[in-house]
């Protein structure tokens, strides 16, 4: 259940902003009004970036630049605030005619893109954001199937680049690397499965104290408004089977796999999330701007849910984690891009920028945001 908060509307300024963007999957324009939103006391968000169409997964490096993938289109993004005011004014496109390059991740100077596929590498990127190199094919033995084909990367406390392979389906049962999380080397080499029995894993992070692997996944469909429930789950280690297809959320059998699969043979989730609230991106808060009680507290972004005949999700929630690691509860963190039944925003990442604040991408509304603390 939801814990109960006071909430208060965003405050921007004296006036409301507003702004237009236009939709790449449907080509309509949609007012943004962030005096919608809903925040904590102290808390104010505003647009880091607009017009960066289906902006989805996100990846921050060093020296400033963040770049976006996409998932609906062919194009990754960079993006660069160049006079320092918490505003990205300038846009760049790294690549186009690409193959659902939602994933993005940078070490030691190159950018990492996921297709499909396969994973792409563009060497010394920031000192040619304007002539990008062409990419070398660091890993290209991924099945092809687009559903739940598209990926998020990221490099792990190991060196490890991470990468799932999502179930090609609502429920089935396929023989690996399908609904697993595996890792590679930066080269490409020594590919292996890290975590099985995960359907559909769009985020992971690992803690930033004891270095070990979360992730979000989304649970199967086509079983009811209020079952089975996504997921949170904890992955300190290699080769855990979290269930899917035999068992959901921890102690729900498979109506069609579930038989002779007992669920004490599979990990149960560190935290059942709202039924098909589509949790994707997920972040420690390990910055410096937000209040004590948010540090290395999980934030989530639930991209929303379609098929339950009330919607639900389209907002960031926050699991709170006690010094053991284990979960003390789930509420909402920011909410308001639903309204009534009428989503007008599905945050999709979550990224920190160096002063502390957060940003969060939008793939419906093809922005991204910044939250700010800005209380005493």
């Amino acid at each position: 259940m939801m814990n109960s908060k006071i909430w208060r509307s965003a405050t921007i300024g004296t006036f409301c902003l507003m702004l237009f963007a236009c939709s790449e999957s449907g080509g309509q324009s949609a007012e943004i009004d962030l005096s919608l939103i809903n925040l904590p006391e102290g808390f104010e968000i505003s647009i880091y970036a607009d017009s960066v169409p289906n902006a989805r997964s996100m990846t921050m490096t060093a020296g400033g630049t963040l770049f976006v993938g996409n998932r609906q289109g062919d194009k990754v993004y960079a993006l660069r605030d160049e006079d320092g005011d918490m505003i990205a004014e300038t846009q760049y496109v790294i690549d186009s005619d690409l193959t659902m390059p939602n994933g993005v991740a940078f070490k030691d100077g190159s950018l990492y893109v996921a297709e499909v596929s396969r994973i792409l590498r563009y060497d010394n990127i920031e000192n040619n954001l304007d002539t990008p190199p062409e990419p070398v094919v660091v890993f290209d033995g991924y099945p092809s199937d687009r559903h739940h084909g598209w990926k998020y990367i990221a490099f792990g406390p190991d060196g490890k680049l991470y990468v799932p392979v999502g179930a090609p389906c609502n429920v089935c049962d396929r023989d690996e690397p399908y609904a697993s999380i595996t890792r590679m080397n930066p080269d490409g080499s020594d590919m292996e499965v890290y975590a099985m029995g995960v359907r559909n894993s769009v985020g992971f992070t690992w803690h930033p104290e004891t270095g070990e692997m979360w992730f979000t996944d989304n649970g199967r469909d086509n079983l009811g408004d209020d079952i089975p429930p996504c997921e949170l789950n904890h992955a300190p280690e290699k080769g855990m089977h979290f269930g899917f297809p035999y068992i959901h959320g921890g102690d729900i059998p498979d109506p069609e796999f579930g038989d002779g699969h007992s669920a004490s043979n599979y990990t149960v989730p560190a935290q059942n999330l709202g039924p098909h609230v589509a949790p994707l991106g997920l972040e420690f808060y390990h910055g410096e701007n937000f209040p004590d009680m948010y540090r290395n507290q999980i934030l989530i972004a639930e991209h929303g849910s379609w098929n339950r005949a009330e919607k639900i999700g389209y907002r960031i929630s926050m699991v709170t984690l006690d010094e053991t690691g284990n979960s003390t509860g789930y509420s909402t963190f920011i909410d308001g891009w639903l309204q009534g039944q009428e989503a007008w925003g599905r945050p999709v990442d979550l990224e920190h920028l160096s002063d502390g604040s957060i940003l969060i991408s939008d793939d419906r509304a093809d922005v991204i945001y910044r939250v700010v603390y800005s209380g005493d």
